[in-house]
């Protein structure tokens, strides 16, 4: 692979007239030079997008080593997402050539040095989804600009495939799977062995991901792969043990897809064959989530089937029993208090609907999908919990809220409270923290009660309200400047209360003993620190509901 520009003699450092610049950087593929864009008096983000970190993949193989380039590489475009369907799903988009990372390296007046360094991994429910996503008035999402310069530290965004070429499985070492979790993993160990060239620590790496990114961190620290090779992990709306975070029946996923692609062969290893031998695109396609399921079928949580496995490799057991691989790394995780209502919505529309009420057999509906492994039991004990506080006439509102608060709970905030347990509980001198995000959301036509959706934590974590100021308040950029200073205090020192950027309040950790967690919104004091977080709803789900007699054996007595 050969790049313009060549035979250029690489300089390791220079200033471009009064700025501070790395210029051409010497990496182990070859040299590389990105765009230095002014941030502020004296201050830049040196950009490298685009940068190669391993070869074009096989389809489902491991991610191999790039081979290197002559000349200079000018990295100053994204580029294409690995293969994916659309948004809407109609078609494809983006390349098999997608294994690169971009680069946001912040200088003062001099070029920085010893820089904690930051990787994100996006979400998108392991179907699609890009480091350069979302463009927003022109400015992806992800651009790591703003936290690099306001936090100090070099920002790393990651691309890695998705859907069925990233993690379609047979559930054995046929059709391992999980290629996508190798591809992040090749990412960290490409930015720990460059890094240092572009001024940061390759001691001090945090990776940090939301929803199935989120999941996906969650998994790169339990993998025994990971030993040493980053320092500090942050998960936000996902962890390893959400429900929707790992297929436990790869095969039969495996034979839909087959089908889908006219991969008929009655023989495994003949229909596994075909699989492999099938147009990357049609593929693509067959692990698409068919829209006219979604409403009305059962809970949207059924239509997520491609996620990572249990392969007795990367990811050796059941990721519940995995968290003594974890022990050595800083932990920050936390949600946002209506994750679930997006999901919510689809499930049960009423709730979004002011004209229509949300009947007590629609919440009951919604609980027969989430809780089929316990059955009638799991429904009723469910619903007791969640009704309790309605009162003989319920508000309205309330019954809505509720709705969106199961869906939260159940798909993001319970395993996520297991998760900082398990880690609490294992830990070996590293720290532990819990937050929950609870911002009202900015998203017009939504009832009063909704408060933080999905997602909605990342536009502030990314500076969006400095980077666009006319579509924001300044308790916008209040918040935002609250969580870039936690997110990379946490990053430089494990900690997030301590570091060079000042805090509203002090965030305590999250121990074996005493849970503590932090409430992020614009107006933070004191009363931000609060305990045992929906500790009433966390028991239910990890006791009461977990010692319910499974369907299966209930049906079983009764024969």
């Amino acid at each position: 692979m050969s790049f313009s520009r060549k035979g250029k003699e690489p300089v390791s450092m220079k200033r471009s007239g009064t700025r501070a610049a790395l210029g051409v950087v010497q990496t182990e593929g070859g040299a590389v030079e990105g765009l230095n864009v002014g941030t502020g008096l004296f201050r830049t983000v040196e950009e490298f997008k685009g940068v190669p970190f391993a070869d074009v993949p096989g389809k489902w193989e491991k991610p191999k080593p790039h081979p290197g380039w002559d000349g200079v590489l000018i990295a100053t475009k994204f580029r294409e997402r690995c293969l994916q369907v659309t948004l809407l799903q109609t078609k494809t988009q983006g390349s098999e050539d997608c294994l690169y990372l971009n680069i946001f390296v912040p200088h003062g007046l001099s070029v920085s040095t010893n820089l904690p360094v930051m990787v994100y991994l996006f979400g998108g429910a392991f179907l699609l989804g890009a480091s350069n996503d979302v463009e927003v008035f022109g400015e992806s999402l992800y651009d790591g600009k703003e936290m690099a310069d306001r936090g100090g530290v070099i920002v790393v965004t990651v691309n890695y495939r998705v859907g069925t070429l990233g993690f379609l499985s047979s559930g054995d070492e046929r059709l391992p799977g999980n290629y996508g979790l190798w591809d992040q993993h090749a990412a960290i160990s490409w930015v720990r062995r460059n890094i240092r060239a572009f001024g940061g620590n390759p001691d001090n790496i945090t990776i940090f991901g939301q929803s199935a990114g989120a999941a996906s961190v969650n998994f790169q620290m339990l993998s025994p792969h990971s030993k040493g090779l980053f320092r500090r992990a942050i998960c936000q709306g996902g962890v390893a043990l959400s429900p929707w975070a790992l297929q436990k029946s790869p095969m039969a996923f495996a034979k839909k897809i087959a089908r889908k692609v006219n991969c008929w062969q009655t023989q495994e290893d003949d229909m596994l064959a075909c699989l492999k031998t099938a147009d990357p695109v049609k593929l693509t396609m067959a692990g698409k989530i068919n829209l006219l399921d979604i409403f009305g079928k059962g809970p949207v949580m059924d239509l997520l089937q491609l996620a990572p496995v249990v392969d007795g490799d990367f990811i050796p057991d059941d990721p519940g029993k995995l968290f003594h691989n974890a022990a050595q790394f800083d932990y920050l995780a936390g949600v946002n208090s209506m994750d679930g209502h997006i999901f919510a919505g689809i499930d049960v529309p009423s709730i979004n609907n002011m004209k229509e009420a949300t009947t007590v057999d629609q919440v009951k509906g919604l609980l027969t999908g989430l809780t089929k492994e316990k059955g009638d039991a799991g429904v009723s004990s469910a619903f007791d919990v969640y009704s309790a506080h309605w009162g003989l006439a319920p508000d309205p509102a309330i019954v809505k809220k509720t709705v969106a608060d199961i869906e939260t709970d159940f798909l993001f905030l319970v395993p996520t409270q297991i998760a900082l347990q398990l880690h609490a509980n294992n830990t070996s001198g590293a720290g532990t923290y819990s937050y929950l995000f609870n911002m009202k959301t900015r998203i017009p036509g939504f009832p009063r009660w909704v408060e933080a959706e999905h997602a909605e934590d990342l536009q502030y974590l990314f500076g969006k309200p400095f980077s666009l100021p006319l579509v924001y308040f300044p308790r916008h950029r209040d918040l935002s400047g609250y969580m870039i200073a936690y997110w990379t205090n946490f990053a430089k020192t494990g900690d997030p209360s301590r570091g060079n950027s000042k805090v509203p309040v002090l965030w305590p950790a999250f121990t074996k003993y005493r849970q503590p967690y932090l409430v992020i919104n614009n107006s933070m004091s004191k009363s931000s620190v609060s305990y045992d977080l929906r500790s009433f709803y966390v028991k239910f789900w990890t006791q009461t509901y977990n010692q319910l007699p499974s369907a299966g054996t209930m049906e079983e007595k009764k024969r």
